[in-house]
């Protein structure tokens, strides 16, 4: 594979506040889809895109995902001891293909989704890079990787940055951040963004999704960010607005159904899709 981008920044360093109580032991990045992490799905995306260093963004202090994808020989061997080598070769299998560093995002008041790149500055040391959340997953049934399917795009497009949407019907488009597009070249690229629009009357409408390729440039765009006077978060939205102004960003429309796994009933709608998918009788 002609490995196009080498890096991935991942953010899991939010409360979870939807998940409380549980949230308050254990990261909802680390809640399970069937017998696998979500974050260990979002891991193995990327690494089927050709990446191979990859930045967690944690809170402060965590230690589950620090250990689930640091190497751990006592386990290791007491799996090895038992015959149990395929249940860990799932695991260990990781850490053959990418090499992990773990970042933490300060506590300090701020809050948004531009924070965890912003904390990934010295990792991402001006490469372009793939920029996603460990708490969602796209799921496509014919075994193919969205995300590996818009590094090609990209790399085939020659746009500066890449934003993966989810066609969405019209109604739903208040929920989201909408990409509107233009037509150039035979490439859908990126007009402009506009966050939850009330009025929107399309049939059907492109919602950012949090999967996107980022060029080095776009720090200096999050470093020149301010808080949003309604909300007074850190958007990483307001940063791709930004960098539209100079340079093209493709649109890369998914495949696979994507699934918020941020809330307890969307990690139980992931769980029953992935039984689907993977041949496992679930009831009605």
């Amino acid at each position: 594979m002609n490995v196009v981008i080498r890096k991935a920044v991942i953010a899991v360093a939010g409360y979870g506040s939807r998940f409380f109580p549980i949230a308050k032991t254990i990261n909802k990045c680390m809640l399970p889809i069937l017998d696998k992490p979500v974050l260990h799905l979002a891991v193995e995306d990327c690494v089927r895109a050709g990446v191979r260093e990859i930045a967690i963004v944690t809170a402060p202090g965590d230690t589950q995902v620090r250990h689930y994808f640091s190497r751990d020989q006592e386990t290791e061997a007491h799996f090895r001891d038992r015959g149990w080598e395929a249940k860990w070769e799932r695991v260990a299998d990781l850490h053959e293909l990418a090499d992990f560093t773990f970042v933490e995002q300060p506590r300090d008041g701020r809050y948004g989704t531009a924070l965890p790149p912003m904390a990934a500055a010295d990792f991402v040391g001006g490469d372009d890079f793939l920029c996603l959340s460990g708490d969602d997953l796209l799921l496509r049934d014919d075994g193919g990787s969205d995300l590996a399917d818009m590094v090609a795009h990209w790399e085939n497009a020659g746009t500066a940055a890449a934003l993966a949407a989810a066609v969405v019907p019209g109604e739903s488009a208040s929920r989201y951040g909408v990409l509107l597009t233009r037509r150039q070249e035979g490439e859908l690229l990126l007009d402009r963004l506009v966050e939850k629009p009330a009025d929107f009357t399309e049939a059907s409408a492109h919602a950012y999704i949090s999967r996107s390729i980022f060029p080095g440039e776009f720090m200096a765009h999050l470093d020149e960010l301010r808080p949003s006077p309604t909300s007074g978060e850190y958007q990483i939205t307001d940063a791709i607005v930004s960098l539209v102004t100079e340079r093209d960003i493709l649109i890369h429309p998914v495949t696979g159904a994507y699934l918020d796994c941020g809330d307890p009933a969307g990690l139980l709608a992931a769980n029953l899709a992935a039984a689907r998918v993977a041949g496992i009788s679930v009831p009605e």
